[in-house]
């Protein structure tokens, strides 16, 4: 019964002492008060009343805001620029036996270094070189927590705090800068809107005058094309006269009117002329031996007044 008593009390204490290291974390051992081992992932067991877990480690990146701290500049300017620091432990035992506070040594070396790197630029510059005191910053700080087996990875400014006259200054400056920056586009846009505007009116003028000059050329060309055809009508209506004419005389020839006829015709046209007047009327000598023909003369007069009246 005792037996079983102790094994079970071996048991117990073995089970006690075995550790499980998760992953991205490390355990540093000491026995005795020495350190022994660094144990990575996976079952580890110690030995028992001799060893002990002095420090967990976690091996993730880690990260570190620190309060804005007052620095100089070149030109006397104090100013508040906060950081933040990305750091991961590469050795955990110099982690652990190092230094006493890793994290507020880091805080102090980082502000000091900043002051330094500072102190050697204008207010301008620190505005305008934020990845330059980066790069700087962090090359210093890497270099110094390697003793420490801290590894550095990044530094960033976080925000860079001049006085309020500082401020209100820089804010002059940038409004006046943006009111210069718009009259200037303001006078390009004025400067455009004229040229487009003056491209148009001469296009404008342009197309006026092409349209001007296409309406005369078609006027000119109805003009001409008219009077073509009144010459075309004249002429051919000039021709149908002549045909007539001609047409008229075969017809008087093929007819063969003697002299009686005509003297009739010539009688009715003397009547035609006297129109119903009182027109005195000279009868050629061919004619007056026609006594029968004057009452046919009065006869027709008489009708040319009734149809006057």
């Amino acid at each position: 019964m005792f037996g079983l008593i102790v094994l079970l009390i071996i048991i117990a204490i073995i089970v006690l002492n075995i550790r499980i290291v998760p992953q991205a974390t490390a355990f540093v051992v000491e026995r005795l008060g020495a350190y022994k081992d660094t144990w990575e992932v996976g079952l580890h067991v110690k030995t028992p009343f001799l060893d002990r877990i002095a420090a967990k480690v976690s091996l993730k990146e880690q990260v570190v805001d620190f309060p804005p701290q007052p620095v100089i500049t070149k030109d006397n300017v104090t100013m508040q620029i906060d950081t933040v620091v990305y750091f991961s432990i590469t050795d955990p035992k110099l982690y652990t036996y190092g230094v006493n506070n890793p994290l507020m040594a880091i805080e102090n070396l980082t502000a000091t270094t900043l002051r330094n790197i500072i102190g050697d630029l204008e207010l301008d510059e620190t505005l305008t070189s934020r990845d330059v005191i980066n790069t700087e910053l962090r090359s210093v700080l890497d270099e110094a927590t390697d003793p420490w087996g801290i590894r550095i990875s990044r530094v960033e400014l976080k925000n860079i705090i001049p006085p309020a006259e500082i401020q209100d200054a820089m804010e002059k400056q940038m409004k006046a800068e943006r009111e210069r920056r718009e009259k200037i586009l303001k006078a390009e846009g004025e400067k455009k809107s004229a040229v487009l505007i003056a491209e148009g009116n001469k296009d404008s003028a342009i197309l006026n005058a092409q349209a001007e000059k296409e309406a005369l050329i078609l006027e000119a060309e109805a003009a001409m094309e008219a009077a073509i055809k009144r010459a075309e009508g004249q002429a051919k209506a000039i021709l149908k006269v002549q045909e007539a004419t001609a047409e008229g005389l075969k017809m008087l020839k093929e007819a063969e009117i003697d002299d009686k006829v005509i003297s009739l015709r010539s009688l009715d046209t003397f009547a035609k002329v006297a129109d119903g007047k009182a027109t005195k009327i000279i009868i050629p000598s061919e004619i007056q031996d026609m006594a029968g023909l004057v009452t046919s003369i009065k006869e027709i007069g008489a009708e040319e007044e009734n149809k006057t009246e």
